[in-house]
């Protein structure tokens, strides 16, 4: 049965009913899906438009741009974009283009700056997009500088999270689309007052929707990852809430099995699970014990068959954590390293001929389990959105 906002503590105790039982919470029907979804370049041009062009994704953690002036710069599946910290506290994000030529505005990753320069001719524009100077002018021309600066894009931030529609024509509203349940769950984690200790992008030869996937997935764990989380937390079990858009859920980490066989009366549970939120479109995010990790998946902006992950790390400040900062680099090191050892030895290859796979010419039918609940409800509420 799937339960809407219960408690936590009852949440797990679902939870680790199933852990008793052998059972899981589960999905209507098994549900049958073709090889195209991930292969098909009109499939993917239909999710660039109509999903990332039309809802609010998630781009960074508020800390990564903590200064006026800070920015970064992405590759959306429609735009190259740039992020840009307001003078005033605020955020814009911009087509990373030159509105003269069209070249590429900002090569940077990230940085600080007050105005983005133009390698090619040097036309400036402020971090705000307004055409601040254009090169030897009195030769140029007339030109309308309010209507040539860059081009804004629909930015929020909303959570400690950057937030953003890839389509200029649009608008946002990031707690519209969370929806009120999952905008107030997301609001009781101050995960504004976190810090991105890091984050790392890996560009894949596989399609976003089989990476998305692979972090919903529960039923894996036990052979995909034998000697790391499979000794850490169970295969096959998670309670869930379906809030129709998004979903969370909880897995029982192998710490709580003293309680399989004895009531845990009024001790809490919380240390003895993970608990995912899955943020359609494309975002994972994971409670741990004393921090979160955020994982974002984007369709390359014109190959089905690759895709752009990205994962944060987000965590107290040095302050809050009590901690020396040379105690607080070891800690969150040696995470961030556990962590890239998993995907790059374990999930990264795995995924990969996965995709090698589906482009067989003939690879006929395949199923999503009732098991595979949160996988379910990815594809179902995908499905809503380029139908």
């Amino acid at each position: 049965m799937i339960q809407l906002t219960a408690p936590r503590e009852t949440r797990i105790r679902r939870a680790l009913e199933h852990l008793r039982n052998g059972s899981t919470d589960e999905y209507d029907v098994v549900t049958p899906f073709d090889a195209a979804e991930y292969t098909d370049p009109n499939v993917a041009a239909r999710e660039r438009d109509l999903v990332f062009g039309r809802v609010p994704s998630i781009v960074a953690h508020s800390s990564e741009l903590a200064r006026p002036g800070d920015f970064i710069t992405l590759q959306m599946p429609r735009n190259k974009v740039i992020v840009a910290r307001q003078a005033d506290g605020g955020l814009k994000a911009f087509v990373n283009l030159c509105r003269h030529r069209g070249a590429l505005l900002e090569e940077r990753e990230n940085g600080n700056c007050r105005v983005f320069s133009c390698a090619y001719h040097r036309w400036a524009y402020g971090t705000d997009g307004s055409l601040r100077s254009i090169t030897r002018d009195a030769t140029f021309g007339e030109v309308d500088r309010s209507r040539h600066g860059l081009v804004e894009l629909p930015c929020e931030e909303r959570h400690g999270f950057v937030w953003l529609v890839d389509d200029a024509t649009q608008q946002i509203d990031v707690a519209a689309w969370l929806g009120s349940p999952m905008d107030e769950i997301l609001a009781g984690y101050g995960l504004a007052d976190l810090v991105s200790y890091r984050a790392g992008g890996f560009d894949e030869p596989v399609n976003w929707k089989i990476m998305q996937d692979a972090f919903l997935d529960g039923y894996h764990i036990q052979y995909a990852h034998a000697n790391t989380a499979a000794r850490h937390i169970h295969t096959n079990v998670m309670a869930l809430e379906d809030f129709g858009r998004h979903c969370r859920f909880v897995a029982p980490r192998k710490t709580i099995d003293p309680w399989v066989d004895e009531d845990p009366g009024e001790n809490s549970l919380a240390p003895h699970v993970t608990e995912t939120h899955f943020l359609l479109p494309n975002s994972t995010l994971l409670r741990q014990p004393d921090h979160f990790e955020l994982l974002t998946f984007r369709p390359h902006p014109k190959d089905p068959g690759r895709c752009r992950m990205e994962m944060r790390v987000l965590v107290p400040t040095v302050e809050a954590s009590g901690l020396t900062e040379d105690a607080w680099t070891r800690l969150w090191e040696k995470n961030w390293q556990i962590l890239l050892a998993v995907l790059h030895a374990e999930d990264f290859p795995l995924l990969r001929s996965s995709q090698a796979g589906l482009e067989s010419a003939d690879a006929g039918g395949m199923l999503l389990g009732r098991n595979e609940l949160a996988n379910q409800i990815f594809r179902r509420e995908l499905g809503r959105l380029v139908s």
